[in-house]
């Protein structure tokens, strides 16, 4: 909690909070996609997928290297173990699209309109989630490292046994969240406004949040120590 991690200050006797690293993105001129549908294990290198209505495919395995996906439809999506790497993927929107156990390394993710999203058991590396709206995402016990959540809203994300290491919350919503049993290090949450934690705030030792931030959930921690606070 705050004790202990307050920042980057470098304040005498207190340790800074590790930032996260971003990706650095260069993509190569694009090849236009050719509007095929998704294969399972699929090799997808140096494309550019527009505006394309990818709802229900199975691209379960397949892998997107050098990729652009704008304004794409990935409704019920099937990309279970997918990899995505040095890729950006904007505007996208979608419902139930199953990221489970997906790699995605070097991705930036912008505009995002997704609805109940499975990632769960998935391995996030230097990922920027930059505006939209993103709700129920399921990361339980998926694996964060150098993330970044820019400028989003985040309602009920579930990071029940996830790892979280180097993530940082700038000027996000982050509403309703569900630690159980996760594990934080590095993790910067005073961008994060409103934070809202459901359940594990017991886990928050080895996060950073304001002392603004310590007063609001207050309440939440007095119950969570079965402390009884009376007038």
């Amino acid at each position: 909690m705050a004790s202990g991690r307050v920042g980057r200050d470098g304040r005498a006797g207190i340790t800074a909070v590790k930032g996260a690293r971003r990706p650095e993105l260069r993509l190569p001129p694009l090849e236009r996609w050719d509007g095929g549908p998704l294969q399972p294990d699929g090799d997808y290198d140096g494309l550019e997928l527009k505006e394309a209505d990818l709802a229900g495919q199975d691209g379960a395995g397949a892998r997107f290297m050098d990729c652009a996906l704008t304004g794409c439809a990935l409704d019920e999506t099937r990309l279970h173990h997918a990899r995505f790497l040095d890729s950006v993927l904007t505007d996208v929107r979608g419902v139930g699209t199953d990221l489970a156990e997906a790699t995605l390394r070097d991705v930036e993710l912008l505009g995002a309109r997704l609805g109940g999203t499975q990632l769960h058991g998935a391995v996030l590396e230097r990922v920027v989630v930059r505006g939209g709206k993103l709700d129920f995402l399921n990361f339980r016990a998926a694996r964060l490292k150098d993330v970044v959540f820019d400028g989003c809203v985040l309602i009920e994300p579930d990071f029940a046994g996830a790892h979280l290491e180097r993530v940082e919350f700038l000027d996000c919503a982050l509403k309703e969240a569900d630690l159980t049993s996760a594990t934080l290090k590095d993790v910067d949450l005073r961008g994060a406004a409103p934070l809202e934690i459901a359940r594990g705030v017991d886990r928050l030792s080895g996060a950073v949040i304001s002392p603004a931030q310590l007063l609001d959930l207050a309440p939440v921690l007095a119950a969570e120590l079965g402390v009884r606070v009376e007038a």
